[in-house]
C-alpha cells in the first residue's frame, strides 16, 4: 500500500484564523488548519497510485495537483490538526480502493417462467375486467 509515516512527512499544514462564533477570542487566534498534499510531487506513490488518485480527487485538487483541506470545527488547533490528518488518511484510503468487477450471473429458468407466468396472470385478470363481447 504505502507508509503513512512517509506521506505524513510530505504534508504541510498551515494555522490560519477560523471563522465563525467565539467572541474577543477568535480575532487573535489561529485555530483553524489547512492541510496542504502535493500529490503530482509525491515520493510516496508509484505512478498508477498517483493516476489512480488523480483521477478520483480531481475535484478536490488544483490546477497544479495541491489537495488542500480545512478543519475549523473546534477551537482548539491541536484538535483540528489531528481531525484534518484522520480525514485526509481515510481519503487516500477510500481513493486507492479498487472495487470489485461485477460477475454477471445468468437468470434461472425458473425466475423467468415466474416473471412470465405473474405476466400472464396479470393480463387475465384486466381481460375479465372488460365487458363481455356480444356478437
Amino acid at each position: 500500500m504505502f507508509s503513512e509515516a512517509a506521506l505524513f512527512q510530505e504534508l504541510q499544514f498551515k494555522a490560519v484564523r477560523s471563522s465563525g462564533a467565539g467572541g474577543q477570542h477568535v480575532n487573535k487566534v489561529s485555530s483553524k488548519i489547512e492541510l496542504s498534499f502535493d500529490l503530482v510531487n509525491s515520493m510516496v506513490f508509484s505512478e498508477t497510485q498517483k493516476e489512480r488518485l488523480l483521477v478520483k480527487l480531481q475535484h478536490r485538487l488544483t490546477n497544479s495537483g495541491v489537495l488542500l483541506m480545512q478543519c475549523g470545527e473546534s477551537r482548539s488547533q491541536h484538535k483540528n490538526k489531528d481531525l484534518i490528518i484522520k480525514r485526509f488518511f481515510t481519503l487516500i484510503k477510500a481513493s486507492l480502493v479498487i472495487p470489485k468487477k461485477r460477475i454477471r450471473t445468468k437468470v434461472p429458468k425458473s425466475v423467468i417462467r415466474k416473471r412470465l407466468k405473474n405476466k400472464k396472470n396479470i393480463s387475465d385478470k384486466k381481460a375479465n375486467r372488460r365487458k363481455p363481447d356480444i356478437e
